[in-house]
């Protein structure tokens, strides 16, 4: 599942592999340790709070503050060709925090710090592999989903 966000890890099995499932199916999702109750997004398989390893998956919203950003110029290889792009930090409303692109519904002129956005997934069903990234938009921004049973 891990494949469709391009070269992110080499590890062939995760306890949170199950996310790249529910992202195609439209459902932005992090985890809440069931022994402390601290939920983080992107998922994470052990409780950054208390070490427990005992986690579910909770449907986040992607509502969130934005904490920094700033504008790519001289962009790293593979992303010379989008250069310049403007990316920034989400401190996510239900817990944790996204680094995504600024999206096309938010103009340059107009990133501030403490700026309310949302994560929105990317999801390019097109390409051979389904590929994933995320921006951040303004809020109320939508997302096409895959089938609920894919």
């Amino acid at each position: 599942m891990f494949k469709w966000f391009g070269r992110v890890n080499y590890t062939p099995y995760t306890k949170v592999s199950d996310f790249a499932r529910h992202l195609k199916n439209g459902r932005l999702m992090g985890s809440r340790c069931r022994h402390c109750g601290a939920t983080s997004f992107p998922p994470k398989a052990d409780c950054d709070a208390c070490m427990s390893g005992d986690f579910e998956f909770v449907e986040v919203s992607g509502a969130g503050t934005l904490v920094t950003f700033t504008k790519i110029v001289a962009a790293p290889t593979g992303f010379e060709d989008v250069a310049p792009y403007n990316i920034g930090v989400l401190d996510l409303a239900d817990g944790g925090r996204a680094l995504a692109w600024l999206g096309e519904t938010v103009p340059e002129a107009d990133i501030a710090i403490g700026m309310e956005l949302q994560l929105v997934p990317r999801i390019l069903e097109e390409l051979e592999e389904i590929k994933v990234y995320y921006t951040l938009e303004r809020p109320g921004t939508t997302w096409s989903t895959a089938a609920a049973d894919a």
